[in-house]
């Protein structure tokens, strides 16, 4: 086993450090829409067998849990202080409206049905119970478009006095009874109560580009998204009451079939759901999209369902997301991001000093493996950092040899970062350079790459 340092102070001047340091970080939000649900409410009278050959999982009468989650706000503020929110609002308000807001307002006016009163009463009336149950009392129009996505979204006004849009896809009504478009708009309108739509229009007006949006960002804005979606589903399940209707709507989202027809039960539908959960759970799975997986969702809102206690709640919850935490996969990446953070504390204190560059050097590195980076960094500091390190370049080594000068040459970025190179600082890359088998010719090689493209002089030392 390779130990190449001894273990000083650096865990508890790490800690020290770090915490001194701390400042908040952030990342990324998509859409408010649902995607994949179905059935018309014409048709819906004549498909209400649907329900009389599943079991019934309605849930407890709901009263004890609000709809938000803990972590979806503080991602929500996050994000907003990041992007200077109340500054930019600001410039934004002195703009006239927006071309997406004239672009969404011109598409539903031009090519899609207004759901009124006169046109569609049945549909109309179905719309305005599920707003009153929620008591949501902005302006809200509702729209149906012919198209055959397996969809619905909802898009925020951007003036005071302009009624938000709620558009459900017309595919929806092909598959989908009363109730479970009933959970449907209880969705979208979560997405406006949320105020989902409103953050996502902040992002786009700061980032029209979102491929430059800051890899740290651009994680936490995911991961606000699946957040957002979860609670979207809370708005759902409380416009309908009854956690049968939730998941029949999710897996006619995932399979676009009519479940009567196909003669699928309820109890096949959860113990199927239970199996592929465990998948995502054992570390096999990633859910990466802008919406969290189905398994995912179906068990989110059982347990807001049916949990007795917010305690029980919430450790169920925080279950769910430590799926939605995972960037990488496998073991492997695991350990080059507890490298990544031990190596840093380590190098970094070589001249007995942590300057902020090169914190952000390390949260920077880490941002490629953990949403939280600045976090994790914090947790990792109050550990042994010495036996961490040693544990983890190791693991590193054995798991795949070829990952040597990928981290020797951190190392060295973490030594150049703060532009001042200290004789201290040397010896440790040399000596890590000579453990990991490179000879010193090597190393400083591998020195002189790292001057060359990114040394920048400190600019008070020349003036």
């Amino acid at each position: 086993m390779l130990n190449i340092f001894k273990k000083k102070n650096t865990d508890s001047d790490a800690e020290n450090t770090v915490d001194k340091l701390n400042t908040e970080e952030v990342d990324q939000v998509e859409s408010a829409s649902i995607e994949n649900p179905d059935k018309s409410v014409e048709d819906n009278k004549n498909n209400s067998t649907e329900s009389t050959d599943i079991k019934k999982h309605k849930g407890r009468k709901h009263k004890p849990f609000l709809p938000e989650i803990a972590m979806e706000k503080k991602l929500s503020e996050q994000i907003y202080q990041a992007l200077q929110g109340d500054v930019v609002s600001k410039i934004f308000s002195k703009l006239s409206k927006s071309n997406s807001d004239a672009y969404w307002r011109s598409s539903m006016e031009g090519h899609s049905l207004k759901v009124t009163k006169e046109m569609l009463p049945d549909f109309y009336n179905l719309c305005h119970e599920v707003q009153d149950k929620l008591g949501f009392t902005d302006k809200v129009d509702f729209y149906i478009t012919g198209d055959a996505t397996v969809n619905a979204f909802s898009v925020a006004a951007e003036g005071e006095d302009e009624p938000h849009i709620v558009n459900i896809n017309s595919a929806l009504f092909d598959l989908m009874n009363t109730d479970e478009l009933r959970f449907v708009i209880g969705h979208e309108l979560g997405h406006l109560i949320n105020k989902d739509t409103a953050l996502q229009r902040l992002i786009m007006f700061v980032f029209p580009q979102t491929e430059l949006i800051p890899l740290t960002l651009g994680y936490k804005i995911r991961l606000h998204s699946q957040l957002a979606e979860l609670v979207a589903d809370r708005y759902g399940f409380l416009a309908v009451e009854n956690l049968d209707v939730c998941v029949t709507s999710f897996f006619k989202m995932a399979s676009g079939l009519d479940l009567v027809k196909m003669n699928v039960s309820i109890d096949a539908l959860i113990e199927d759901n239970t199996k592929r959960l465990e998948y995502f759970l054992k570390d096999k799975g990633i859910s990466d999209a802008t919406h969290p997986v189905n398994p995912i969702r179906v068990q989110a809102l059982n347990l807001f369902a049916n949990a007795t206690s917010a305690k029980q709640l919430n450790e169920g919850i925080d279950e769910l997301i430590s799926i939605l935490l995972k960037i990488g996969d496998g073991e492997l990446d695991t350990y080059l991001a507890q490298f990544i953070a031990t190596a840093g504390l380590i190098f970094s204190h070589g001249d007995n000093d942590f300057k902020e560059e090169e914190l952000e050097e390390i949260i920077t590195k880490l941002s490629g493996f953990i949403v939280f980076p600045l976090d994790y960094l914090t947790a990792v500091s109050k550990q042994d950092v010495p036996k961490l390190f040693n544990e983890s370049l190791n693991k590193i080594l054995e798991i795949n040899p070829g990952y040597r000068e990928a981290l020797i040459k951190y190392v060295i970025s973490i030594v150049m970062s703060d532009s001042v190179i200290e004789d201290e600082e040397l010896d440790m890359v040399y000596s890590f350079g000579n453990q990991v088998g490179f000879s010193e010719v090597e190393i400083a090689t591998y020195l002189a790459q790292e001057i060359q493209q990114s040394f920048v002089p400190d600019i008070l030392s020349i003036s």
